[in-house]
């Protein structure tokens, strides 16, 4: 599990047969789950500059992988007794978005991002939501794209202020949205919900 909370922008050192090579001066142990712009990767090896990590033939179907070059975030997988903020982040990657937008206001950026109109329904106002592994607020959300307003500090330390129109995006949607659309659709096989039981499910999480 992760918060969204970058730790590190790490290199990019290559990139070959599913083999992500990071420079980077986190140290993980070899078996650690690290988050690479959003994506739950493993350690493979551990280097002296840095790690590896391996990408899966179901990650690499989801992901862009022209974004694996340059710089790119990290966040190791939370300890048990790290303090908790951002939001739950699994690192299990919905779809890409796309930056269709990019406008500056007095105290921040709107970025407005496209996303496939099936992963819409799991983009709600005010919620959260992981750009690339940086958890961020939904201001507002239209039928096939969503707005954000990323503050100064965040644009600067993080590489969200090198997107551009036409930048692709890992997005990671709310979990519990779509835990409870799964369970509403489980049971509406079954027989009726109504709100005592949505009420139930929300305080189990």
């Amino acid at each position: 599990m992760f918060t969204g909370l970058i730790r590190e922008i790490a290199k990019v050192k290559k990139y070959e047969n599913n083999i992500l090579s990071l420079v980077a001066k986190h140290k993980p142990r070899l078996g650690d789950s690290i988050a690479v712009n959003g994506v739950c990767l493993t350690v493979i090896k551990i280097n002296s500059d840095g790690f590896d990590v391996e990408l899966a033939d179901e990650t690499r179907s989801i992901i862009d992988e022209k974004n694996l070059k340059g710089n790119v975030h990290i966040e190791p997988a939370m300890s048990i007794n790290d303090r908790f903020e951002g939001h739950i982040v699994q690192g299990h990657i919905d779809c890409i978005g796309t930056v269709t937008s990019i406008t500056k206001r007095e105290n921040g950026v709107d970025y407005i991002i496209k996303v496939p109109f099936e992963h819409i329904k799991y983009i709600i106002p005010k919620g959260s939501i992981t750009i690339d592994g940086v958890s961020l607020t939904i201001n507002s959300v239209e039928k096939d794209s969503f707005r954000l307003t990323i503050i100064p500090h965040t644009v600067k330390e993080t590489l969200i202020g090198n997107y551009a129109v036409g930048t692709k995006v890992n997005i990671e949607t709310d979990m519990f949205a779509r835990y409870i659309e799964h369970i509403l659709n489980f049971k509406s096989d079954k027989k009726g919900i109504g709100w005592k039981e949505i009420d139930s499910m929300s305080m189990s999480y």
